[in-house]
C-alpha cells in the first residue's frame, strides 16, 4: 500500500563522467537535493514519491568528477514539505559554499525567516507541480507573502509548467520580488518553441525580473537518451532572451524521473552546445548565480 501511495523512484547514475569542457572556477550548481536517511529525516505523508537516500558526500563526489564544481544551491524537495531540516543540515556543513531555497508556509514568523537567512537561505520555493509542494492557498496568497521577502533580498522560486499558467507574464511580474523558474520552464518540447506560453516566458525573461534554471532537460525532452537535441533550440532561446538571467543546475539526484536515467556528465555537456561562448557559460555557471544567491 505504501509503495502504491508513495512510489519508490530510481536513483542517479552511479558512474558520472567528466565534463568535456573546462568548468570555470567558482561554478555553482543551482539546483540539487539531499535525501535521507529516512530514519533521521521523515518524509511528508503528502508526498508523491519516495526517493532513495542521496547523501551530501555522494553529491560532492559527483561535483568533483564533473570537473570541479565548487558551490551549490540546495532546493527544498516536495517530499519534505516545509520541514527544511535535511537540506539545512547539509548547508551547515559546507562553510558558506552552499545556499538554500526553502519551503515555508504563510504562518512562518519574521524571526524564523531571519533565522533561515542566517543559515544560508536566499529564497522560497513553491512547487505547483508535485504533491506536497504548495503550502499556500493559491497564487494570490503567494503574491502577498512575497512582500515579506523584499527586505531579506530573497526571491521566489516556482516549479510550474509555463504553458499552463494563465497570464504567465503578468502573474509572475506581479510578485514583490524576482522569480526563478525551474527546468527550462518545464514544457515538453513537442509543444513547440512557438507555443504562446513559451513565447510569454521568453518575454518574461526579457522583462528582467525573472530567472530561469536550465536544469532537468530530461524532463522536457521527447528523446529516450542523451544528447537531447530537441531541447537545444529551447535552451538557446532562453539564453538569447536574457543571458543575465540564466542559471544552471544538475537537478541531482533526479527524483521522480521515470525514463532512462541520464549520466550527469552527459547532462552538463549539453551546456557547451546551448552556450558555445565560454564567456556566456561563465555568466551562467558563476556570475548570475552569485548575483541571485548572494555568494
Amino acid at each position: 500500500m505504501s509503495e502504491d501511495r508513495y512510489p519508490l523512484c530510481q536513483g542517479p547514475d552511479s558512474q558520472p563522467t567528466p565534463v568535456k569542457f573546462a568548468v570555470p572556477p567558482g561554478a555553482v550548481d543551482c539546483h540539487a537535493h539531499i535525501f535521507g536517511p529516512e530514519n533521521r529525516y521523515a518524509y511528508s505523508p503528502k508526498r508523491g514519491y519516495t526517493p532513495p537516500d542521496a547523501s551530501l558526500e555522494t553529491y560532492l563526489a559527483v561535483h568533483k568528477t564533473l570537473g570541479g564544481i565548487e558551490r551549490a544551491v540546495l532546493t527544498q524537495p516536495s517530499v519534505y514539505g516545509t520541514d527544511n531540516s535535511c537540506m539545512l543540515d547539509a548547508v551547515d556543513r559546507m562553510d558558506g559554499r552552499f545556499r538554500a531555497v526553502a519551503a515555508v508556509d504563510g504562518d512562518i514568523t519574521d524571526r524564523e525567516l531571519e533565522d533561515l537567512h542566517a543559515r544560508g537561505v536566499r529564497g522560497v520555493r513553491v512547487n505547483i507541480v508535485d504533491k506536497g509542494g504548495m503550502p499556500f492557498d493559491g497564487i494570490g496568497a503567494v503574491r502577498k507573502f512575497t512582500e515579506r521577502l523584499k527586505d531579506l533580498g530573497w526571491h521566489l522560486e516556482v516549479l510550474i509548467h509555463v504553458h499552463e499558467v494563465e497570464d504567465l507574464r503578468a502573474t509572475l511580474n506581479s510578485m514583490a520580488v524576482d522569480v526563478s523558474v525551474g527546468h527550462l520552464g518545464y514544457m515538453k518540447t513537442d509543444q513547440g518553441i512557438g507555443h504562446p506560453g513559451f513565447q510569454a516566458f521568453l518575454d518574461l525573461l526579457r522583462d528582467g525580473r525573472c530567472w530561469v534554471k536550465v536544469s532537468g532537460s530530461y524532463r522536457i525532452t521527447t528523446a529516450q537518451t542523451t544528447p537531447y537535441t530537441d531541447v537545444t533550440p529551447f535552451a538557446r532561446a532562453l539564453i538569447e532572451a536574457n543571458e543575465e538571467r540564466v542559471i544552471w543546475g544538475t537537478d541531482w539526484p533526479h527524483p521522480a524521473f521515470k525514463g532512462n536515467m541520464p549520466n550527469d556528465g552527459a547532462l552538463m555537456d549539453q551546456l557547451a552546445d546551448w552556450a558555445p561562448d565560454q564567456a556566456v557559460r561563465k555568466k551562467i555557471l558563476v556570475d548570475n548565480a552569485e548575483a541571485l544567491y548572494g555568494f
